[in-house]
């Protein structure tokens, strides 16, 4: 999926269009359009990630979700890592390597869990 392809999909699961979206961020009306065939600089990827409350590597295709995955799921994701991946052991803080790791197993589990939870549904 292109960077296009992934911010529509965003904006459609809050029911907003790329227009919408583009305006409430200061930016030209159809300049998301543009990124159908042309990267954004990075200040204006930033703010997307930011509005949409989701990581620039998510955007750009960085760190893959399952297909079967809704953009909610992807929101759900993030918040559960914001929640718990500033975590301290022992009364110290977590390195930033030992927060990644916890990122990445957090995300296992999330992926695996949500999985699991929609097969179940889909056989009721």
């Amino acid at each position: 999926m292109m960077l296009f392809d992934r911010v529509k999909e965003l904006a459609d699961g809050q029911g907003k269009s790329l227009k919408t979206v583009a305006l409430e961020l200061g930016f030209g009306e159809n300049s998301l359009y543009g990124w159908k065939t042309k990267n954004p600089g990075i200040d204006k990827l930033q703010a997307v990630a930011d509005y949409f409350n989701v990581t620039t590597d998510y955007l750009l295709g960085r760190n893959q979700a399952p297909e079967w995955a809704e953009p909610k799921d992807i929101l759900d994701l993030k918040q559960m890592l914001d929640d718990n991946v500033g975590l301290a052991y022992g009364g110290e803080d977590l390195t930033d390597e030992d927060k990644q790791r916890l990122n990445d197993i957090l995300t296992g589990l999330y992926w695996e869990k949500l999985h699991n939870k929609k097969k179940s549904e889909n056989r009721k």
